[in-house]
């Protein structure tokens, strides 16, 4: 071949390259924002119940006479639904929305670029074609969710609050929100940038654990059914895969992230301080980690447990599920 197509052949790929990756990446964030919003609409009754567990006891020592208004999962679910109705059990669910497109719309779309780039600085290649390296995965998912909780941080915080938000049962310190954009104008009056922010490096803290784990956990899942029962038909783009390494991805995840779970909830539903600056009960994750294990125990720290991977387990499943659908479809028709 003459060397002026080889030039031209290599310019023209370079040229085409760039804007399939922007294209790519953009459609990923995409992807990842509709299918997570699509798995909240289901399971964010979950959230409500898990929310109001863990703050339920808030510091306090237990004592056989302590007056728990939610003794368990299903007992919680009723109580609400019943007290409450509908829309107590889908509080949060506005900012929850827009809590999901920052944070997952973020972490699924620079996933994969971000996986890339750490894998041709170690191994001089990209990801794909390569046998999986779970450490690179982890790094890859751990720095997307900071990135993605960074972002989403102000909306978490507005979703917290109306959550634990009950005239029938309350537990924690109690905002009155009258809606999301109601929540977020009161956090700015009442302290600014910095109140909007308030809780966001425990979000940090929890979103790097879940999504270090969640991201490369599901990719190590896919990878070894897809392998070990391809002849079943469990390929890389069966639903029966994606609905198996998902269930098993939820557990883990569930698992690791339960105690920053625990630690961030805490965090933004405290009051501000009386001075406006930090928190009134909290200054920081470490110390709130300190607070809860020193008065209500090590197992304080795994509170709405169930809830949590009750909600976590099928959202799991269904973000998964819905975002290797919504690629294929992406891959078929775009």
């Amino acid at each position: 071949m003459p060397a002026e197509v080889q030039v031209y052949n290599a310019e023209t790929a370079a040229a085409t390259a760039a804007p399939a990756r922007k294209q790519n990446i953009a459609f990923a964030w995409f992807a990842g924002s509709l299918a997570s919003c699509g798995a909240v609409t289901f399971t964010n009754p979950f959230e409500v119940v898990k929310t109001r567990l863990q703050l339920q006891g808030e510091l306090a020592k237990a004592t056989p006479n302590m007056v728990k208004p939610y003794h368990n999962v299903a007992q919680a679910f009723w109580v609400i639904g019943k007290n409450e109705g509908l829309r107590g059990l889908q509080k949060g669910l506005g900012p929850g929305y827009m809590y999901q497109i920052m944070l997952n719309g973020t972490r699924l779309g620079l996933y994969e670029p971000a996986k890339n780039a750490l894998y041709s600085v170690v191994t001089g290649s990209a990801s794909s074609g390569q046998k999986p390296i779970i450490p690179l995965n982890v790094a890859a998912g751990g720095m997307c969710g900071v990135a993605g909780a960074a972002l989403g941080s102000p909306f978490f915080l507005v979703k917290t609050r109306m959550q634990s938000s009950s005239s029938f049962a309350a537990v924690g310190h109690q905002h009155h929100y009258k809606s999301s954009l109601d929540g977020l104008r009161q956090i700015w009056r009442q302290g600014g940038m910095r109140g909007l922010f308030r809780g966001m490096d425990a979000a940090m803290m929890r979103a790097g654990a879940g999504s270090s784990v969640q991201l490369a956990t599901y990719d190590h899942f896919k990878s070894y059914i897809s392998r070990k029962l391809s002849h079943r038909g469990f390929d890389d783009n069966s639903v029966y895969t994606h609905f198996m390494a998902s269930m098993g991805t939820g557990f883990f995840v569930c698992l690791v992230m339960n105690p920053f779970d625990v630690v961030s909830t805490r965090m933004y539903n405290q009051k501000a301080a009386a001075a406006g600056h930090g928190g009134a009960l909290y200054k920081n994750p470490l110390q709130c980690f300190y607070k809860t294990v020193s008065t209500e125990g090590f197992f304080s720290l795994y509170k709405g447990f169930l809830a949590h991977y009750l909600r976590l387990g099928p959202h799991t499943i269904l973000m998964f599920v819905f975002v290797e659908q919504i690629k294929a479809l992406g891959a078929r028709y775009f």
